[in-house]
């Protein structure tokens, strides 16, 4: 629904300073236009580190930020500054069911990056926090926003492929150490790898390889045909218990489909990263799509259509630039998306539904449950407390 009038602003709390709230942020201060997206702008109003101004301070002016911007040494006084239409949580999954629900009880919107909790009672309990405060509520899955992921979900509803019966998906990084195989470039307090940060390949690469597998057999069925999928997995643990290398068998028996979702730190989805082996392939009864790695950030993706003697159809869809900053990674789609709901009035975005998000939630669950792959109670608990170390950064 485009504005008729002035673009409708909405004004960013950024709850975090690492290298994805970055990313993000520089996404926020593009020119709109510069995608071709007039009715919503945005506008970073507030940043909070858990311990610091300074590093608040600092995080603004790495990424040109604007000096208006309030500054917080606590997530306790961002939350609460009533300025602040919408937090954007870029913590660790391991702090964003703590961190997203002291967000939603001050009565703030909330965009939660991915993955969007631990377990599923987490996901679950905020849902329930955001309908009873009437709040807007979003996991960050931003590759769903992306017009190439609208197009492809287009062509699977259409007919273009048939009907879809299979999703092969991946997201894998070598991260093998130059003459140690099988140990890895992070040191073990890595978020990648570390128990107490929710580290595994599956919260932070497996999730897109399944993002891709929802989207094409989940999401795009008639609501009264979606099913929670029949979940098979296997997982290799590294040295510090989490996991390095993950298979997921999603079975939908309502429509006869299956997805099968691979994650690894150990091998690469593209070994050079400039091959041009699909990353995904969707296969339907008339043919399939391949999409270009990386699962997260694709920009190409191929129809390859039965009986058609080898001719593909490529279908290219770069990710624009802001010309004046030379900046534009594709996370503004899912902040665009957030700007028109709460323009809108509407809690929850239907390209990832609460539900859908939950489900999703369920099946990782399921998956580190097969893999016996456990976490600490500090960041597995669905108790809220405002006086967490998750939240006030003293631990």
């Amino acid at each position: 629904m485009a504005s008729s009038g002035a673009p409708h602003t909405l004004k960013w709390g950024i709850m975090a300073t690492g290298w994805i709230a970055e990313v993000f942020c520089k996404d926020l201060l593009t020119d709109p236009a510069s995608r071709d997206v007039h009715d919503v702008r945005h506008e970073i109003v507030a940043v909070s580190s858990s311990s610091s101004v300074d590093k608040a301070a600092a995080f603004v002016t790495k990424i040109d930020g604007p000096a208006s911007a309030k500054l917080y040494g606590s997530y306790a006084g961002l939350v609460a500054d009533p300025n602040v239409d919408i937090i954007y949580v870029a913590t660790p999954h391991s702090h964003h069911f703590q961190n997203a629900m002291l967000a939603l009880d001050a009565g703030k919107n909330v965009l939660c990056e991915k993955a969007l909790t631990v377990n599923a009672s987490q996901a679950r309990k905020l849902v329930e926090k955001a309908r009873s405060k009437n709040l807007f509520f979003m996991e960050a899955v931003w590759t769903r926003y992306f017009p190439l992921s609208i197009k492809i979900r287009d062509l699977i509803s259409s007919g273009e492929i048939g009907t879809v019966y299979r999703t092969l998906a991946d997201l894998s990084f070598n991260e093998n150490k130059d003459g140690q195989d099988g140990t890895v470039n992070f040191p073990d307090t890595h978020r990648m790898v570390n128990k107490d940060l929710a580290g595994g390949a599956l919260l932070d690469l497996g999730i897109y390889a399944l993002t891709w597998v929802f989207q094409t057999l989940y999401h795009v069925q008639p609501e009264k045909d979606k099913e929670a999928p029949k979940v098979v997995a296997a997982i290799n643990k590294y040295k510090t218990g989490a996991d390095e290398t993950t298979s997921i068998i999603c079975q939908f028996p309502g429509h006869r489909s299956m997805g099968v979702a691979t994650t690894s730190i150990l091998v690469a989805s593209s070994p050079d990263d400039n091959s041009t082996a699909p990353a995904i392939r969707i296969q339907g009864s008339k043919g399939e799509i391949q999409v270009t790695h990386p699962a997260f950030r694709p920009t190409e993706f191929r129809v390859i259509k039965k009986g058609r003697e080898g001719k593909v159809d490529v279908v290219e869809c770069p990710i624009p630039k802001d010309p004046k900053r030379d900046w534009g990674h594709g996370m503004f789609w899912e902040a665009d998306e957030c700007a028109r709901c709460v323009r809108d009035g509407k809690k929850e975005s239907a390209t990832l539904p609460w539900s859908e998000s939950i489900v999703i939630m369920e099946t990782m669950e399921e998956v580190l449950k097969q893999g016996s792959v456990e976490y600490p109670e500090l960041i597995t608990t669905d108790v809220y407390d405002a006086k967490s170390p998750l939240n006030t950064g003293n631990q």
